[in-house]
């Protein structure tokens, strides 16, 4: 563990860096996410590099690409594949490379949302890995903030054009991953551009984390306004304080009333991260895998209601498991199982099990397990879906202990 890791500024981290810090927070106040590459650049060179470069990740999680028109490395974009950048986001390490000039590839990361990288070039020697590690933390930081409030960073994401639908879905969603020491999430839609119905969120309120998926009937922008009624209705019943099956009710109530007819499946959990219990209640939706140990054993298939739209006042039935320490649970929605090849095949649940439990053994983050798992259904199709796929992983990284608390990770 570095100086920067524990909180505390080490001694490689000298008067230089801190005015390079400083100045750079400062100037960020006012500063638009245009100015940001330059900002950026320039506090580099005060810390002794001779250039830097940011780098976003697209929506599709391929490629790496240059922040603003005057990127400092000359690069274009970088696939993840295959490159060092692409290794040191995938795998959110620092990666030095060179003889004589040095670059060193940082991840950007805010939380373990990843961002993109960050590109810093040195003379000889690289800047100490405890003021890479400041630095693109606070990178990461501006570019979350000022990406509200300026386009740059929304439309150097982009690999083509967006879809009003997926415009509406992708603003809703919270961020992509999330972690705290107890349990992890991350969830993944595509095709990026064009998602409309499926749609996902989370929250985690105490000991709870509260996550639902959900995938509303139809195409294009019918979908995604069903599916944004469904997201902002769930987010106020458990802002309310209901019970999980109280909150189910009421995303019902509302569409039913609004969209005649229409309906949307969904899975609606929860997960008591001191226990390990995981209830769920499943809308007419597939089932959840339940993956331990690298390899998928159980698959949540009952109980079944009626999709959301479709009720009535009948009981609701819910599903309940606790959870071992490391078990990871994956939500999706049909999209996934029903991605074709050229040949008119189906991705299936069977590829979608053997899959899984090949990206999962390799022991990845969340995050990287999800890009990799998408990655290969879209492999699967030519990267040409013919409708939403949406999935969410969940790890719970905690066990219990005799008297019932949660016990520390090892």
């Amino acid at each position: 563990m570095s100086d920067a890791d524990d909180g505390r500024l080490g001694p490689a981290v000298g008067a230089a860096a801190l005015r390079a810090l400083r100045g750079l927070l400062h100037a960020a106040h006012e500063a638009q996410v245009d100015d940001l590459p330059g900002l950026v650049h320039d506090a580099a060179v005060t810390m002794g590099a001779t250039a830097a470069t940011v780098y976003v990740v697209d929506y599709d999680l391929v490629e790496l690409v240059p922040l603003g028109r005057h990127a400092h490395s000359g690069r274009g974009s970088l696939p993840i594949a295959g490159t060092l950048g692409g290794r040191a986001f995938a795998e959110s390490v620092v990666l030095v490379a060179g003889d004589g000039p040095v670059t060193s590839w940082v991840p950007l990361c805010n939380g373990i949302e990843r961002v993109g990288v960050l590109e810093v070039t040195a003379s000889s020697s690289s800047l100490p890995e405890d003021v890479l590690a400041l630095l693109s933390d606070l990178v990461a930081q501006l570019l979350v903030t000022r990406s509200s409030v300026g386009d740059m960073v929304e439309t150097t994401r982009r690999r083509g054009p967006m879809a009003l639908e997926a415009e509406m879905q992708w603003k809703l969603l919270p961020p992509l991953s999330f972690a705290t020491p107890a349990v992890s999430i991350s969830g993944l839609l595509v095709p990026a551009n064009e998602v409309a119905g499926d749609s996902f969120d989370y929250a985690m309120n105490g000991d709870v984390l509260h996550v639902a998926l959900i995938d509303a009937m139809g195409h294009g922008l019918s979908a995604s306004l069903l599916a944004s009624l469904i997201l902002s209705a769930y987010r106020n019943g458990r802002r309310s304080g209901l019970e999980l099956t109280h909150v189910v009710r009421s995303i019902d109530k509302f569409v039913s009333a609004r969209f005649d007819g229409a309906f949307a499946t969904a899975v609606v959990a929860e997960l008591d991260v001191r226990t390990g219990v995981y209830r769920w209640v499943n809308c007419g939706h597939l089932p959840v895998l339940l993956v331990r140990d690298g390899r998928v054993v159980k698959t949540f298939e009952e109980p079944v209601n009626m999709p959301l739209g479709l009720q009535g006042s009948g009981e609701l039935d819910v599903g309940e498991e606790r959870l071992e320490r490391d078990d990871r649970v994956l939500m999706y929605s049909d999209g996934v199982v029903e991605a074709r090849d050229v040949h008119g095949e189906w991705f299936g649940t069977d590829r979608l099990v053997d899959q899984v439990m090949k990206v999962s053994s390799a022991g990845l983050p969340a995050a990287e397990t999800m890009r990799r798992l998408v990655h290969g259904i879209l492999a699967h199709q030519a990267g040409d879906l013919q409708d939403d796929a949406t999935a969410v992983l969940i790890e719970w990284r905690e066990r219990t202990s005799s008297a019932g608390a949660a016990a520390p990770s090892a």
